[in-house]
């Protein structure tokens, strides 16, 4: 009888291409990773692992093995979701990712309605980026995830994912008071062809988005400043460092001295919630994503 749990391991071995991934995607040690291998191999009398430089690969009966655990773990999820369904409470323990603003702006009262309406759910949440939070839900990571795309750059989300809208997201350029454009009521983006620019990490989804916007209007943009967190570049702004993209989500308080002010041509998010098909019939992701739609309609 193979064992599910080590079934699960060489699963995240196969996603995760290395024994630290699998490690730190099951939120376990390397050494249990590797335990839970050598006893897999131990139950089915052949190699599942072979040295690959300083890693290891999965070898031929390892990825044949690990194409059937995918599928039998699936089975599983429907299987839960089957029960949970006839239960018919939102019970057991849900995993959510939100990117920063997000948390701050949608997280805190999702969760307390969660709390209130539904005492034998436990959740636990997460900051995560769009582009790896799609990924981590695709691997069963997490059970859900709050991500977002630019009104004129989708997020890739693969096929097998549920996605739903919960809000559009409308963005201001942020700047100092003493910015020669902070009495106007609307700007354009190309009016800050001149102006140093403060934005997200190099790769990021939304440090991207901005680099394909002001590039598709003419202006090759100077970066000055980087940093993960809207409030931090609030901060910089603050201290006449630069300009930034300032969405509205969980943007309060804005700090002394900047000035938020409106694109002509509206710039916005839109945000989403994703999860695997398979799980929608749970009634604990029903109910978080109906906890995350009233949480977002009470913004607008």
């Amino acid at each position: 009888m193979l064992n599910l749990e080590r079934l699960r391991t060489l699963d995240a071995l196969a996603r995760h291409g290395s024994v630290s991934g699998a490690a730190a995607g099951l939120h376990v040690t390397t050494s249990a990773v590797s335990q839970q291998m050598t006893k897999l191999e131990r139950e089915v009398g052949q190699q599942l692992l072979a040295k690959n430089g300083r890693g290891v690969r999965l070898t031929d009966a390892g990825r044949l093995l690990a194409e059937h655990a995918a599928r039998i773990l699936s089975q599983v999820e429907l299987a839960q979701a089957d029960l949970e369904e006839q239960r018919g409470k939102a019970v057991g323990e849900l995993r959510i990712s939100a990117f920063p603003t997000a948390m701050r702006g949608l997280l805190p009262a999702t969760l307390s309605a969660l709390r209130a309406d539904h005492p034998g759910l436990r959740v636990a949440c997460q900051e995560m980026e769009p582009t790896p939070a799609v990924a981590a839900v695709v691997r069963g990571d997490i059970d859900m995830a709050v991500v977002l795309d630019w009104y004129n750059k989708p997020l890739p989300v693969p096929d097998g994912l549920v996605k739903v809208p919960l809000l559009d997201d409308p963005a201001d350029i942020a700047m100092p008071a003493a910015h020669p454009l902070a009495d106007r009521t609307e700007v354009d983006l190309e009016e800050f062809a001149h102006d140093e620019w403060i934005t997200w990490a190099e790769g990021e989804f939304c440090h991207e988005w901005l680099m394909f916007t002001l590039r598709g209007k003419g202006v090759e943009p100077r970066v000055a400043h980087r940093a993960e967190e809207h409030h931090t570049q609030l901060a910089l702004v603050a201290a006449g460092l630069g300009v930034c993209v300032a969405p509205q989500l969980g943007r309060d308080p804005m700090p002394a001295g900047v000035r938020a002010v409106p694109v002509r041509q509206r710039v916005r998010r839109h945000v989403y919630v994703v999860w695997r098909a398979d799980a929608d019939r749970r009634p604990s992701i029903r109910a978080a994503a109906e906890a995350l739609r009233a949480a977002g309609a009470g913004l607008r």
